[in-house]
């Protein structure tokens, strides 16, 4: 016949787990639609709880606090799922220039001209060799490394490594003008 036997004592955890989980089960659910916000995800979010709950029975001491267990592991669950949605909310541009996007509300300002006067940027680029301004005054104005590398006839990332070139000897050349 049947040479599977139960573990009494497991036996009797699941039962006692049971138990605990109908007694606790409306503040379960309230604590769901607290914290989430909608039936929806307050629904999804308590069955993935017990879930966790009856398949981590047997690390659940007797004679503890069951309803701190519980939301402290729905708790857990929720911001694990929080943060996983933050995560997957920046884009991937499949682009040939491979750039992340982060799906942000908010833009970042370019604060460069408030650092150094326009005068002396142009005065500083001008003494780039040659191919690098270009490039770099394109993206300084706004052109992404696609657009700039069509009107150039370059690859992109030729593009983009005399961009960072440029940006770097400009920094050595501001450092170098801040000292004297």
């Amino acid at each position: 016949m049947n040479s599977i036997k139960k573990n009494p004592t497991t036996f009797n955890v699941e039962s006692n787990i049971r138990k605990e989980l109908t007694w606790v089960t409306p503040n379960i659910r309230s604590f769901s639609l607290k914290l989430t916000g909608n039936k929806s995800d307050a629904n999804d979010l308590f069955q993935e709880t017990v879930l966790r709950i009856i398949c981590n029975a047997e690390k659940f001491k007797n004679n503890t606090n069951f309803k701190g267990w519980a939301m402290t592991i729905m708790r857990n669950l929720f911001i694990n799922d929080y943060r996983r949605k933050r995560i997957q909310a920046t884009n991937f541009d499949s682009t040939s220039n491979n750039f992340y996007l982060n799906s942000g509300y908010y833009s970042i300002e370019n604060k460069g001209e408030t650092n150094i006067a326009y005068k002396e940027l142009l005065k500083m680029v001008s003494g780039l060799p040659e191919i690098f301004q270009r490039p770099f005054w394109m993206s300084y104005t706004g052109y992404k490394y696609q657009e700039i590398s069509e009107e150039l006839n370059t690859p992109v990332g030729t593009i983009k490594s005399r961009i960072f070139f440029a940006r770097r000897k400009l920094q050595t050349m501001y450092q170098q003008k801040e000292i004297s």
